[in-house]
């Protein structure tokens, strides 16, 4: 019998069970044998639900870490825990998936990538909206040179009323922040990756909380409670990266707007435009017209059949994990890509808190 990756599951709350978990389950080649939670019937449950039968259940995860034939953690915790659960992962001799961000701030973030170098174990970041059909088509044409040089970009994520009423979401201290570290972090990383530039050069950051304490919320998650709310609803970012180009970064869980979108970026380049705001579309000049095309992703060609779809992001992201650990490959999402993303969203809480230009 084929030797299976043993993998420890750290924090199973809500993105542990609505992502992590069932995506590795569904991989043949792992088994998760360890869980852990401060809560522990939330691990009892995981364990049971995903685990192998001899599952062990943790509360404490330095003692998950202490077994040797554990090969992988997934470090699934709110973000001020990311950082020295993830290098004392690495330290004990495991591969790490860490949900994104990669961390709270950009100094825990590089003590993150310095253990990964200094032990020579894989280190990769949630970002798994990369694996969307959309995310993968744009980037291959980017790679392809179909944009050309891409010089003006939008990283997006507005909500109207999507505020998180659940979990430690508003909890500044346990969080790093609002909406901003939460998935305007997912725009950001889309941009960057898109135009594969990561040297920042300025950052100028916007942040607001105006609607925090309203009482008519009209929250697709809920009423939250105002004295618990201690983030901001939303946050802008104007950042500058060291060739010129210029990327504007909206994020927002509340602000009074009827587009809603979220983890998409606008890209503007020398030869072509693109965005993802009613799926995928293209905009170009082609014999001195301007010309839209909207990618059709799911073509199949056949009646009744929309196409051989590979899989959902989710599904994607674990696969791609798994047999960069299996096959000694390197991981789609880096450390050292993820720690630029958290530079810049540090930069804009910082900027804001100053009044200040932050410069790199």
């Amino acid at each position: 019998m084929e030797k299976k990756l043993k993998i420890g599951i750290i924090g199973c709350g809500g993105i542990a069970n609505g992502k992590h978990m069932p995506a590795l389950k569904r991989i043949k080649e792992v088994e998760m044998v360890a869980f852990c939670d401060i809560i522990p019937e939330r691990a009892e449950k995981a364990a049971n639900k995903f685990g192998t039968p001899d599952a062990k259940v943790y509360t404490d995860y330095k003692e998950l870490l202490k077994d040797k034939s554990i090969d992988v953690v997934h470090v699934l915790t709110p973000n001020r825990e990311h950082s020295f659960i993830t290098v004392d992962a690495l330290e004990s001799g495991k591969h790490v998936m860490c949900e994104k961000p990669m961390a709270i701030n950009s100094a825990e973030a590089q003590k993150m990538l310095d253990a990964a170098r200094r032990t020579g174990k894989k280190l990769t970041i949630g970002y798994q909206n990369r694996f969307r059909a959309d995310s993968q088509f744009l980037k291959r044409a980017c790679e392809a040179g179909e944009l050309g040089d891409i010089y003006f970009a939008k990283a997006i994520a507005l909500r109207r009323r999507g505020v998180p009423t659940w979990g430690v979401f508003l909890n500044e201290y346990e969080q790093g922040g609002g909406p901003l570290i939460d998935i305007g972090t997912h725009s950001l990383d889309l941009t960057l990756w898109m135009m594969d530039n990561y040297k920042p050069k300025m950052v100028v950051g916007s942040v607001f909380k105006k609607l925090g304490d309203q009482k008519e919320q009209g929250n697709s998650f809920g009423d939250w409670d105002p004295e618990k709310y201690t983030v901001e609803d939303s946050a802008f970012g104007y950042i500058v990266m060291e060739n010129g180009a210029t990327i504007m970064l909206e994020s927002s869980w509340a602000l009074n707007i009827l587009d809603s979108q979220e983890a998409k970026t606008l890209l503007c380049g020398t030869k072509a435009g693109a965005d993802m705001k009613e799926g995928l579309r293209f905009n170009s000049v082609r014999h001195n017209r301007q010309c839209e095309e909207t990618i059709n992703l799911k073509a199949g060609g056949v009646d009744f059949f929309e196409g051989n779809y590979s899989g959902n992001p989710e599904d994607l992201e674990a696969r791609q994990w798994i047999d960069a650990v299996l096959y000694d490959r390197e991981p789609v999402v880096k450390p050292e890509q993820a720690i630029v993303v958290t530079q810049i969203l540090e930069a804009i809480y910082k900027s804001a808190a100053d009044g200040k230009p932050v410069m790199f």
